[in-house]
């Protein structure tokens, strides 16, 4: 096991030779928890991951500055790293800008992307010298041109993948080509101060085109608030980028494609691109092992809901992490977790099976008709990718307590890290 531990900020973090195979990990931990009877869920959160992800952004869009959405796992340990490999910060709330900040990152690496603030917070983000934020209506301009006289305001237009898992351009966005002008248009006669254009195509993009439609409008539009006499300095493209790996669109593929639109938009542009990744970032690092606290046999057709499968067995399973703790992702973020044993059975049938989470309501179903070998009372579940939306809005509903965080990372990423100010 674990002999070398570190801090990052006031967590505890084990150092081995080399990058963990998370699996394995996960199964080693496991192993010693049940020598010690404690049958208590956790997740493994693999650091060198992040950095791998941060390389693989580098690779694809060198030219792009990534700008974590700090929304989608707000765990600080992950915000440190991230800090320190130079990442800027998508925050939504003042919480969220003192969460960034307390890391020791600057003002001029936040932006406040949300398009309708909390009067409050925006004299907070004045306060805090936060000063690039987004607007997408008048009545956001007009409040914070009396609110927060430094703000640099980012006009985000509403351009979306209709096919993403959560579209957001019901919700935010300006028509870019009938409200935008008018906004910058008024955004001049009152004196705000307009520096760029933003969108977000919806998260878990699965059409990277909607990246070239929506660059296409931003050069528009920036022509457009150059006329007013503004500095139109900034592209904020946005989220919507695949945090695991995504077969039917992957990051290459939408990487790809926005190389290719800024290559045809903004070519050998001078101005500050900027993006807002968060499954992208916190997806992969993060996997759960929760235990199976109990197991009862039932017909297969209470499962199935067919009559025809009434004489085949079937098992029902309740582990201690649900809907309402990490697997929150299942109503808020549309997500499919797909989990199996953590250990390797010699059992090889497999039944129609539904897993359960601990708490009283039946709405606490993580899957549901899933054929899986018969397991038992003790045993572990291992679920991979579950860093994106998990977390963040966890709750200890019903007394059931969130998994217990445990970090690792290797003896070269520590050494690349340890005296960075972040950390």
């Amino acid at each position: 096991m674990i002999s070398q531990f570190e801090l990052i900020g006031d967590n505890k973090v084990g150092v081995l030779p080399k990058q963990v195979n998370q699996l394995e990990m996960c199964r080693e931990i496991a192993a010693q928890k049940d020598m010690q009877e404690n049958d208590s869920s956790f997740m493994l959160v693999d650091l060198d991951k992040i950095i791998e992800r941060f390389n693989l952004w580098k690779r694809e869009l060198p030219m792009i500055e990534p700008f974590y959405a700090v929304k989608c796992n707000t765990d600080v340990v992950l915000i440190r790293v991230l800090a320190s490999l130079g990442c800027g910060f998508d925050c939504a709330s003042r919480e969220e800008i003192d969460i960034v900040m307390e890391t020791g990152v600057s003002a001029d690496r936040l932006i406040y992307a949300n398009p309708c603030k909390t009067r409050s917070f925006i004299v907070h983000a004045l306060e805090r010298d936060v000063r690039m934020m987004t607007f997408d209506n008048a009545e956001e301009l007009i409040k914070i041109g009396k609110l927060h006289p430094n703000a640099e305001m980012i006009l985000r237009i509403a351009v979306s993948d209709p096919t993403a898992t959560c579209p957001l351009n019901l919700k935010f966005g300006a028509d870019p080509v009938l409200a935008a002008p008018q906004l910058l248009k008024l955004a001049h006669e009152e004196g705000v101060n307009v520096v760029g254009i933003s969108f977000h195509v919806g998260s878990g993009c699965n059409d990277a085109t909607a990246y070239r439609t929506a660059l296409s409008h931003a050069k528009n539009l920036c022509e457009i608030g150059e006329g007013y006499g503004f500095k139109m300095d900034i592209i904020d493209m946005g989220g919507g980028f695949p945090g695991a790996e995504h077969a039917h669109n992957p990051f290459e593929k939408i990487a790809e494609t926005i190389r290719d639109a800024l290559d045809e938009f903004f070519p050998e542009t001078d101005k500050r691109l900027i993006a807002e990744p968060g499954r992208f970032f916190a997806a992969g690092p993060f996997s759960l092992v929760a235990n199976i606290i109990h197991a009862t046999e039932v017909p297969a057709s209470k499962i199935t809901k067919d009559p025809k499968d009434s004489a085949e067995h079937g098992y029902m399973y309740y582990i201690n992490d649900g809907v309402y703790g990490s697997f929150n992702c299942i109503l808020f973020d549309h997500a499919h977790p797909i989990g199996g044993p953590l250990f390797d059975v010699d059992r090889n049938e497999k039944y129609m099976s539904t897993i359960w989470g601990p708490t009283c309501d039946s709405l606490d179903l993580v899957e549901d008709k899933k054929l899986m070998v018969k397991m038992e009372i003790g045993e572990w579940m291992y679920y991979p990718d579950m860093g994106a939306y998990t977390l963040a809005a966890a709750t200890t509903f019903n007394g059931f307590a969130k998994p217990v965080p445990m970090y690792v990372m290797s003896e070269e990423m520590w050494a690349n890290i340890k005296d960075s100010n972040h950390i």
